[in-house]
């Protein structure tokens, strides 16, 4: 697939893909919650027919490649092998006002199928952490089948992972594993809460809970949570979304809330430090 060919692919389809839907339609503005930060007002625009996107309160759009790169920090080829494995129909294709089927998730089994162990393997993930929290996860989209590495969250809905793709079934929401403790780790996403358990298996580790928030749009909702703790340490992405809500919580206390980020500066985020720097962690400064 050429870069030309991918900016015509649907962007509200992609979107739907991915797990996000539109949270009002008028005419071809697609309008959606903004998928960089928390908002009560939607202020993500598709113009269908364009197919392009606009973020208002970012203040920047583009086409999809471009919300790609904004979104998962991949490399363009990367990006452009991703969908062409997605079944998107092109914009002139697509009707107007379409609203897609919602992922359904047909099974979740113990992992079995090579290709998705190779991946959780590629990600550094120890097979006995992978095997206790992720499925093998079959699911519907459009009619078709797929299958990926599944991590349920709290209230029934599953982050979907493959080697060609990141998404998510409904209903979205963070996943709490409670361990009867007064301090809490926080992870934006599943694989920086699975390289962390892989890195520390073998370590004589504080007993914590642990809150994988599955999108940084939770880390608002669950402040309240967290608050509850005596000490909540905070391994959120090196970006400005991570900035920005890490600053917002130590500033709130900053004798509860730990910033774990220099841990992994100069990586995006606790699995692309694991995925470089090996299992062991950095000898100047030792997982809590």
């Amino acid at each position: 697939m050429t870069i030309k060919e991918a900016k015509e692919l649907d962007m509200v389809s992609y979107l739907s893909i991915a797990g996000m839907e539109p949270a009002k339609v008028k005419g071809n503005d697609y309008w959606y919650y903004s998928p960089f930060r928390t908002e009560k007002t939607p202020s993500f625009k598709v113009e269908r027919k364009l197919n392009r996107w606009f973020d208002f309160g970012e203040g920047r759009g583009g086409s999809i490649i471009d919300f790609i790169l904004s979104v998962e920090r991949i490399p363009i080829p990367e990006i452009l092998k991703k969908l062409a494995s997605l079944d998107i129909t092109r914009v002139s294709q697509a009707p107007t006002q379409e609203k897609s089927a919602p992922i359904e998730i047909l099974s979740a089994i113990s992992i079995t199928t090579p290709a998705l162990i190779n991946y959780y393997r590629s990600r550094r993930i120890s097979t006995e952490i992978a095997n206790q929290y992720l499925s093998e996860v079959t699911y519907l989209n459009k009619g078709r089948s797929y299958y990926a590495l599944g991590f349920k969250n709290d209230i029934g809905g599953y982050e979907l992972r493959n080697p060609y793709y990141k998404g998510s079934s409904q209903p979205k929401a963070p996943t709490l594993f409670k361990n009867q403790s007064d301090y809490l780790a926080v992870f934006e996403g599943a694989f920086d809460f699975l390289s962390f358990l892989t890195i520390t298996e073998s370590q004589e580790q504080i007993s914590r809970d642990h809150l994988v928030l599955n999108s940084t749009s939770f880390f608002e909702q669950q402040l309240p949570l967290m608050q509850t703790y005596n000490k909540v340490y905070l391994f959120l992405d090196n970006d400005p979304t991570g900035d920005k809500w890490t600053a917002k919580a130590v500033a709130l206390n900053p004798q509860k809330f730990v910033d774990e980020r220099p841990l992994y500066q100069g990586y995006k985020d606790v699995n692309d430090w694991h995925q470089h720097l090996g299992l062991q962690p950095t000898a100047n400064r030792p997982l809590r």
